[in-house]
């Protein structure tokens, strides 16, 4: 059999070709995806050329042009400039490269770092939307939420008006933020932040220094439906929920607070920067002393301050409110209190159960009143089953007949007074 050697004319002339055949010679020929280093021999804006280490020439061209990292923003002829291998020989036989997909990778490899590393960055605010705001880390888009703002930035809107909240963030857009990264996926291309991680991080040493029983003095910087803001130590700040603000019952925070008003308040609680505030517990508990004042069955005059559809608040004095249910205000079924009573009436009422530990104090007008004559006289003079009794004993008596055993009627249960405690705090993320 004859072997028959191929003629040089039968191998492709090309510039590709022959780094192809010339293989074993050159082991760090580059691949589709591989990251590689060039030396800038042209460029315009539509396309640069690049020479790499005399292996070939390679182009960067169109959308591949652009660079999230931003290292190609500024590159002149002779600078060394790093690009991804798209195609390893184009139209012109040129190695087609991107400056893209180099940048995006090397911008997303950067935000790994600084997202494992834990660090705070500055981020410029570019837009905003009732959601939060948009930010840029380096050239990628990121989204920091509302729920991740500090106190000082967070839009303290009263009745959450929408419009107003979007008024109040678009007033940041062309600051900056120091925000750490807390989610990333670079194939969705998604990153968050957040302004109150970084702020944590900065402050927890000063927070560290507090315990909860702590007494702060601090001033008042924003009142909320839910309570009231006070900041202290010269940037720390806490919450005091509508709960903690006053032993009695408080419908509005800004009946009590103003902003600049200047307060002390007790430490209850410290989670991450979250720092809970009580105004309340620097007094003495009054619902100690109800029963010295109060017992069941006393007769008081209080002034209904709220309407329910199941009853009625009311004030016996500045810092003791009881419920009179709605059951307990009339003889005759009613859908709701103001259908007896409007707020700001003097009215009297019977104490029919006091809870000092719970806040409880239940009230009645029903029980003010006498039994309606009609139901008096239409209640049996003797007890149900008196008749048949007294028909059973007239009788003879047979010793060996089984006793039937009559059981008592059960005690009727009382209802439930329902709290006068406030609502829990809502939760912020």
């Amino acid at each position: 059999m004859n072997t028959v050697t191929p003629s040089p004319v039968d191998v492709q002339a090309s510039p590709m070709g022959e780094l192809l055949a010339q293989a074993n010679a050159q082991p760090k020929l580059p691949k589709v995806g591989d990251l590689i280093e060039g030396r800038i021999i042209s460029l315009s804006k539509s396309e640069v050329h690049l020479d790499l280490e005399g292996i070939t020439t390679g182009v960067v061209r169109g959308r591949e042009l652009f660079d999230e990292s931003g290292d190609s923003a500024n590159l002149k002829v002779g600078d060394l400039a790093q690009a991804t291998v798209m195609e390893l020989e184009n139209e012109t036989g040129e190695m087609e490269l991107s400056f893209r997909s180099a940048g995006h990778r090397k911008a997303w490899t950067e935000l790994q770092r600084l997202f494992e590393q834990k660090l705070a960055i500055d981020a410029p605010i570019t837009e905003a939307n009732r959601g939060g705001l948009m930010v840029k880390v380096g050239r990628v888009e990121g989204f920091l939420p509302v729920s991740q703002l500090t106190t000082e930035h967070y839009p303290r809107v009263e009745g959450g008006e929408k419009n107003k909240i979007l008024e109040k963030l678009q007033s940041y857009i062309g600051q900056s933020f120091k925000v750490k990264l807390i989610d990333l996926d670079e194939v969705e291309e998604k990153l968050i932040v957040s302004e109150k991680a970084a702020w944590e991080e900065q402050h927890r040493e000063r927070i560290a220094q507090y315990q909860v029983g702590q007494i702060v003095t601090g001033r008042v910087t924003g009142v909320v439906d839910f309570g009231a803001f006070v900041e202290f130590d010269d940037g720390l700040e806490g919450l005091v929920h509508i709960s903690e603000l006053a032993w009695q019952r408080i419908d509005d925070p800004h009946d009590l607070l103003k902003v600049g008003d200047a307060v002390e308040a007790k430490i209850i609680g410290i989670e991450g920067n979250k720092v809970s505030l009580s105004i309340k517990q620097l007094s003495e508990d009054p619902w100690r002393k109800a029963i010295e004042k109060y017992r069941v069955g006393q007769t008081v005059t209080g002034r209904v301050t709220k309407l329910n559809p199941f009853g009625a608040f009311v004030e016996l004095d500045p810092a003791i409110h009881g419920l009179a249910h709605i059951s307990e205000l009339s003889d005759r079924s009613v859908s709701h209190a103001s259908e007896l009573l409007k707020v700001g009436d003097l009215h009297e009422f019977k104490i029919l159960s006091i809870e000092p530990r719970s806040h409880r104090l239940g009230l009645s007008v029903k029980a003010l009143k006498d039994a309606p004559a009609d139901a008096l006289a239409a209640k049996p003079t003797e007890a149900p089953g008196a008749a048949e009794t007294k028909a059973v004993a007239s009788e003879p008596i047979d010793p060996a007949a089984p006793v039937e055993t009559v059981p008592a009627p059960a005690e009727p249960a009382k209802p439930e007074t329902p709290s006068t405690d406030q609502p829990e705090p809502p939760k912020i993320e």
